[in-house]
C-alpha cells in the first residue's frame, strides 16, 4: 500500500520561542484591554479639539507638519506623518503602526502592513504592500543588503502609508482645522518681525549653499517684497531638504550663464565698403 506523500507545511515557523509566545499573548491581551478602556473612557471631543489647537500653535510642530518633494517635474505637498501622529495622540483611543509581515532576502523585498485603528468606534484602515530592498540614487538603483539599511528603507516607505491610514480614520474637519492652524503658526513665525524672519531665512539657506538670488528667483520677487506666506513656504522647503525629501538643486536650480554673459555680446559686423 502506497503511503501518502506528506505535504509541506505552511511558511509559518515550526518553532516559536518563549519570548515570541509571550509577546503574542501580551499583544492579544493589550488589544482586548484597549477596547475595554475605550468603551469605558470615551474621548472628550471638546478636550481633543482644544489640545489639537494648542499643539498646532507650537512652532516646533508647525515646522514639521508638512512635507514637500518632487515627482515627475511637479512638486507634491501635504500634511506629514509627524502631524498625523500628533493628531492621533490628541484624538485618543487610536492605535497605529507598521509591521513587517515577511522578509524575503532571496528576492530582495519585504511585505509590510501599515494600519490605524480607532478602538472606540472600531474604524480601521490598513494596507499591505511590498517594499523592494532598493534605494534610488543619482547613479541609479542601489541594492540594499545591510540589515540597518533595509530597516530604514522599510520605515521610510511605511511612514507614508501610516500617515494615510491615520488620516483615513480621523474626522476630516479635525485634520483640516489642524492644517489651517499650523499654516497660521508658520506665517506668524513665533512673533518675530517679518524683516527679521526674512533675514534669518536668507542666512539659513546660505548656510546650505543656496544664495539669496536663487531664493528670490524661486519666489519670483526680491526679498524686500516677501510676505509671511513666502517665509512660511521657505521654512517647509528647508525642513524637506533636511529630511532628504527634496534637494536644494531641485528647489533652487542655479541660473544658467550664457556665452554672452561670460564673454560679452558679439561685436557688430563691420559696415560694408
Amino acid at each position: 500500500m502506497n503511503q501518502p506523500i506528506p505535504l509541506p507545511s505552511s511558511q509559518a515557523p515550526a518553532r516559536i520561542g518563549q519570548g515570541t509566545a509571550v509577546e503574542q499573548s501580551r499583544a492579544a491581551a493589550e488589544v482586548q484591554a484597549a477596547v475595554v478602556v475605550a468603551q469605558q473612557c470615551p474621548r472628550n471631543i471638546q478636550a481633543a479639539v482644544s489640545e489639537m489647537r494648542e499643539s498646532c500653535q507650537q512652532q516646533g510642530l508647525a515646522e514639521r507638519a508638512f512635507f514637500r518633494y518632487s515627482r515627475a517635474g511637479s512638486t507634491i505637498t501635504g500634511p506629514s506623518v509627524h502631524l498625523a501622529r500628533e493628531l492621533a495622540r490628541v484624538w485618543g483611543n487610536v492605535q497605529y503602526g507598521l509591521v513587517e509581515l515577511r522578509r524575503d532576502d532571496e528576492y530582495g523585498q519585504s511585505e509590510m502592513q501599515a494600519f490605524a485603528w480607532d478602538v472606540q468606534t472600531n474604524s480601521r484602515n490598513s494596507s499591505t504592500f511590498i517594499v523592494p530592498h532598493i534605494r534610488d540614487t543619482k547613479k541609479g538603483p542601489k541594492q540594499l543588503t545591510e540589515t540597518r539599511d533595509i530597516y530604514e528603507n522599510n520605515a521610510n516607505n511605511g511612514a507614508r502609508r501610516v500617515r494615510e491610514a491615520i488620516f483615513a480614520i480621523l474626522p476630516p474637519w479635525f485634520v483640516e482645522e489642524a492644517k489651517d492652524i499650523c499654516n497660521r503658526t508658520l506665517r506668524d513665525g513665533g512673533g518675530k518681525p517679518l524683516a527679521q524672519r526674512i533675514a534669518d531665512a536668507i542666512s539659513t539657506f546660505e548656510g546650505i549653499g543656496v544664495t539669496a538670488d536663487r531664493v528670490e528667483a524661486k519666489l519670483e520677487r526680491p526679498s524686500a517684497k516677501w510676505t509671511e506666506h513666502d517665509v512660511a513656504q521657505l521654512g517647509v522647503i528647508f525642513k524637506s531638504i533636511q529630511r532628504g525629501e527634496v534637494t536644494a538643486e531641485d528647489e533652487f536650480p542655479a541660473q544658467r550663464v550664457t556665452t554672452d554673459e561670460l564673454t560679452g555680446p558679439a561685436p557688430a559686423p563691420a559696415p560694408a565698403e
